[in-house]
Parts: C-alpha cells; structure tokens; sequence
C-alpha cells in the first residue's frame, strides 16, 4: 500500500513563512532603508524605441537594442522557421548530441565575421565570462582587470580562484606599474577589460593595452558585449588580432539572444575540453541561432544605422553639456546622467516616467557609491526629435 502523502502539511506550509524568510525580510528592510529597494516592473514592447506602462506610451531609453533589430521581420522570421524545422530545443548538451549543424553553421558564421579561426556560441554574457574565465585561468594566474568591469568578468576570476589585481578605471599608466610589480612573481598573466563600459559608455584604448599585454606577456581578453555591431568596421567591435579571446552578445545591438567568445583554434578546441559551463548546459535552440544567423546577414551593411546612432548619441552629449548634466567620459551609444544621490536620481527617473520617457534608475552597488545615474542607452530607431525630448524634460525637471 503506498503512503498517504500529507497534503495538509503542504498547505499548512503554502500559507506560512518558509525557512529563513525572516533572515531575507530583515535583509530587505535594510536595503530599503539605504535606498535600494527594486522591483520588477512589467511593460509591453510596442516597437524598437517604445514601451507601453500602465497604458501609456513611452520614449523607451533604457533597452540595449541598439539597431532596433530586436523587431526585425529577418530575425523574427528566420527564428521561428528554424524553431519550426529543427524543434523547441536542442534536446541535449553540445558534447552529448545537442550539436546541430546549424551550430556549426553559425560558429563558422561567426569566426569569419570576427575574423578569427573559430567561435563558440554560449547561452548568454554571463555564462560565457564566467565559465569561460573558470575553465582558462588557474589558482597561481594573476588577472588584471580594469576596476569597471562587468560583475560578471569579476565573479568568473572569483570561481577559478585566481588572484585578481584591479587597475583604476582606464587609467593604463596604473596598469602597467602594477603589471612591473608583481613581474617577478609565478603564474600566468591575464589583462581583462571591455571594449564599451556599460556603465559610462566610454571606451578602452585597445592598442595600448595589447602592446603592454604583449610586453609583459599576458593574455588579452576583450568583453565587447556593448561594442558589438555598433564599433568598428562593419560592426565586428574594436578587437583586432592582437587580443587573444573576443567575448560579445547577441542580446544587444543584434536584436536576440546568447553571445560567443572568438579566438584561436587551440583556444576553442580548449574550451570544448574543459569549460564545464560549456559542457554541461543543454544547447542553444535553433530559434536563437535563427536569429543570430539572420543578425550576421544584417549587421555588416547597416554603416547608416551605425552612423545615425553615433550623431544621435553626439548630439546629446552636446545638449546635455548645455543644460549641465554630467554624462562622465561617454563617448558612444551609452550616455549616463550621472546625479550622484540615489533619492535625486529617482526622483528624475519618476520625473522623466511621467513626461513620457523610460529613462532607469542605476544605484549602488550596480555603480560605485556617489555615481547613482539614468543610463541612457540609444538605438537607431530614435529619432532627433526624441533627443530634443529627453533634453527638454531634463532642463524642465533637473535643477
């Protein structure tokens, strides 16, 4: 005879506190207290550059779509054929039997549009930088990273128990004194940084980090997430062949979803062997390599998309320089309104909702304490006439 299952223990334990809520409320009364309560808040994407929230349309500046490709009918189309042709899922890991040819497909895609020997595509930036840096770097390895980076470049360098030496914030002179340092001590060297900060929309100097890279021979890995189908020619990014692992995502600039890490063969090869994030997660779906295919056909030829989001983001920093709002280093598609105080930034965040613009909140410990901002991140499909919006608003509701 089979046991009575104790539904009345299960609905006596629906309605009460599970175990340790009392440690999670109690933490969250202390991060309402220091002003940094969040929570989800749901809105429908009406097209590239618009949301609708409690029933009203708005100016979206908070999305990474850069080139409004998110809406594109190719990418759209290509996804769901292939999810149509080739299934839902995978249904397996990539080493197991998850391996379609449309994997290889786009991995080839990839590398050539990178101009690199081979590519991997990965289920997001996350995973990628985290598994990635875990699987390549050892206890004894020394990383330096820009002080900026994503959280998840740091929490990749914390999973492999590396030592990780931080740089002051594009400042390469205080790299390459810390690099002369620790010369004498054992392990290898790893530089990491990216290529647009995606914070303060401002750039490294790709260069000069690859020339001291190769002095003190150290191996150059380049998140280019938001660099990605934007910079450089025909939207490759600013990686050249003298960094060694070129990171970047599909979820921004190219409308869908994923990223990949390009690089040598040796190094791909590698990563298949040991990269335990890579190995043991269930394959990308053929309705995301749909539209990362697609995205590829597109980005190259979109020179005037790219040129119209540049003006965009120019034109900005030239009216924002007017109404004196700090907008930091930016030089690209990011531009951050840096108000210091998180209250004072939600306030204008609140104040720009009710004007009809999505402009986020950024708080502490996203950004360092002091730097609470609106990230403003702009795509293609705004127009100048949204700009003068946003600036007008800002002026109206800023000082």
């Amino acid at each position: 005879m089979l046991p009575t299952f104790p539904f009345n223990l299960l609905i006596s334990r629906l309605f009460t506190m599970a175990r340790l809520d009392d440690v999670f409320s109690t933490e969250l009364t202390r991060i309402a207290a220091r002003g940094g309560a969040r929570r989800l808040r749901g809105i429908e994407r009406l097209a590239p550059g618009r949301v609708q929230r409690d029933g009203r349309e708005l100016i979206d500046f908070s999305s990474n779509d850069y080139l409004a490709l998110s809406f594109a009918a190719p990418l759209r189309a290509r996804a769901a054929q292939w999810a149509l042709e080739y299934g839902a899922g995978a249904g397996a890991s990539r080493l197991i039997g998850g391996t379609l040819d449309l994997h290889e497909q786009v991995e080839a895609k990839l590398a050539a549009w990178k101009r690199r020997p081979a590519a991997l595509v990965f289920a997001s930036g996350w995973q990628a930088n985290v598994a990635v840096l875990a699987a390549l770097l050892g206890r004894d390895d020394l990383v330096f990273a820009d002080r900026l980076v994503h959280a998840s470049l740091h929490h990749g360098v914390k999973a492999a128990g590396a030592r990780e030496i931080r740089f002051r914030h594009n400042d390469l002179m205080h790299l390459e004194e810390l690099l002369a340092t620790h010369q004498a001590r054992p392990g290898r060297r790893f530089i990491l940084t990216e290529s647009v900060f995606s914070m303060d929309g401002d750039c490294a100097d790709i260069v000069a980090i690859a020339e001291l890279a190769e002095r003190f021979g150290a191996f150059f890995y380049l998140d280019e997430a938001h660099a990605t189908g934007v910079l450089g020619e025909h939207g490759r990014g600013l990686a050249d062949a003298s960094v060694d692992l070129a990171m970047g995502t599909f979820s921004k600039a190219f409308g869908g979803f994923g990223a990949y890490v390009a690089g040598s063969r040796p190094l791909i090869d590698y990563l298949i062997h040991v990269c335990s994030g890579f190995i043991h997660t269930t394959a990308p779906p053929p309705s995301m390599l749909g539209a990362i295919d697609a995205a590829l056909d597109l980005v190259p030829g979109m020179d005037h998309e790219r040129a119209h989001l540049a003006d965009l983001a120019a034109n900005l920093r030239s009216a924002l320089t007017e109404v004196e709002v700090n907008f930091g280093a930016s030089t690209t598609q990011i531009v951050p309104l840096i108000f210091g105080g998180a209250e004072e930034t939600m306030r204008i965040a609140a104040g720009l909702e009710e004007r009809g613009i999505l402009g986020v909140a950024i708080r502490p410990p996203t950004v360092p304490d002091g730097t609470s901002r609106i990230r403003i991140a702009l795509s293609s499909a705004h127009s100048a006439a949204d700009v003068e919006h946003l600036v007008a608003t800002l002026r109206d509701i800023s000082h």
